[in-house]
């Protein structure tokens, strides 16, 4: 059975645009295709940023880690293994002063893993998780996606191609504080219907 990872990452809770995007798709697609959901709420604060120790953990073979290693490496075990078995990914991400969450960055930082997410080859570094499709809800009160100074969806597209993932699907409501808001967020919805369809 397939599976669908949905990440969300605002503080914002029921009243997150990025969220309601990301969760109508998320039901629309669990809908038509009877997967599983998985969901991951970075905006609960539980993701741990890497120090060094941590960085040597999750760095460390399984076998050959300490007890210590294990309990610190917990969580970045956790989190790869929802991605691996997942077939869907959705993020629902806000743009935050012009970039991600820094809970969306302490994600990725616990995810990439050489050897395991990721590995490294004669020709540069090579994505491991390959054969996923991903969506990307985008949402800002300001900052127009895609525009010089949105630095959150192409980061996060590289990312997410830098771990395999390259069909990436876009749908963004941005600039939503604007006179227009209620259109755009209107547009947002009407996208993320098409994109499940």
């Amino acid at each position: 059975m397939s599976n669908i990872l949905h990440i969300t990452a605002s503080i914002r809770g029921d009243e997150s645009i990025s969220r309601s995007l990301s969760t109508g798709l998320v039901e629309r697609l669990a809908q038509k295709s009877g997967a599983t959901v998985t969901t991951r709420d970075l905006s609960a604060n539980d993701i741990p940023y890497v120090d060094a120790d941590r960085f040597a953990a999750n760095l460390a073979p399984y076998a050959d880690r300490t007890d210590a290693q294990h309990q610190l490496a917990a969580i970045a075990d956790e989190l790869i293994e929802e991605l691996k078995a997942a077939d869907t990914i959705v993020l629902g991400v806000p743009i935050y002063n012009f970039s991600v969450p820094a809970t969306v960055k302490a994600w990725a930082d616990l995810v990439a893993r050489a050897g395991t997410t990721f590995e490294y080859t004669p020709e540069g570094p090579k994505g491991l998780l390959t054969g996923k499709k991903a969506y990307i809800a985008a949402a800002s009160g300001g900052t127009p996606v895609g525009s010089d100074l949105d630095f959150m969806t192409p980061w996060l597209k590289f990312f997410l191609g830098f771990l395999g993932i390259t069909d990436v699907e876009m749908v963004a409501a941005d600039g939503i504080m604007g006179v227009d808001g209620d259109e755009k967020i209107a547009n947002a919805h009407n996208r993320v219907e098409k994109l499940a369809a």
